[in-house]
């Protein structure tokens, strides 16, 4: 069974939850020492691009900025602050599932390989002015798959009244691995231009079921 929104975005199908997704995802992790805005207090902030792959549901790449949060209904989850896809289907059933403020944007995905070194270059634009950038290194194809469970919590959007939970589970080969960032000081991450991320990982080929 599949859906259509009621909200301002585009109404087309997505399909029901939990959604059954498999990928690859590259986290760095920021201190921001000053809030931006009411939604973005100061605080650490995990950016991340990650590529939904052949067996998902629907296959699309994505650019997330989130924060940990802790509720007194839900405990400690993250929450998505900004995010892009480039899929309809993904930005209407992740506003309408979960309250995840998706927008539509533009990708690049370039990646390499040298023995057990895999080296990936990002890139996010909308209508051709960049968002971000972004490149990595990392040995995760080749190390143990481990479990892992977390969750998130978005407050209302599109005119709702109530806030989202959606729990997220599975496995992935994870590991540290080197990362670097452009911010575009223009751009709608712009108050992360110029922050050094603190830390790095890559969870790669993982199995997650979401919602």
């Amino acid at each position: 069974m599949t859906h259509a929104p009621e909200s301002s975005y585009e109404k087309v199908d997505y399909p029901d939850a939990p959604w059954q997704m498999v990928g690859s995802l590259w986290l760095s992790l920021f201190r921001v020492k000053d809030a931006v805005d009411e939604l973005r207090p100061a605080g650490i902030y995990g950016a991340a691009f990650v590529s939904y792959e052949e067996g998902s549901p629907l296959t699309y790449s994505e650019l997330l900025v989130a924060r940990p949060v802790t509720t007194d209904e839900h405990g400690r989850r993250v929450s998505i602050t900004d995010i892009w896809v480039d899929s309809p289907q993904s930005v209407a059933g992740g506003r309408e599932l979960w309250a995840i403020p998706k927008g539509l944007c533009d990708f690049t995905l370039e990646a390499s390989y040298r023995g057990p070194v895999s080296t990936t270059e990002w890139s996010a634009s909308i209508e051709r002015r960049p968002i971000a950038r972004a490149r990595f290194r990392d040995v995760s194809r080749v190390v143990p798959r481990v479990p892992f469970k977390g969750g998130t919590w978005q407050p209302p959007i599109d005119g709702g009244t109530e806030d989202k939970t959606a729990t997220l589970q599975g496995s992935a080969k994870s590991a540290p691995c080197l990362g670097s960032w452009e911010f575009d000081p223009e751009g709608p991450l712009g108050w992360l231009h110029g922050r050094r991320s603190i830390a790095s990982f890559r969870m790669s080929g993982f199995r997650m079921s979401f919602g």
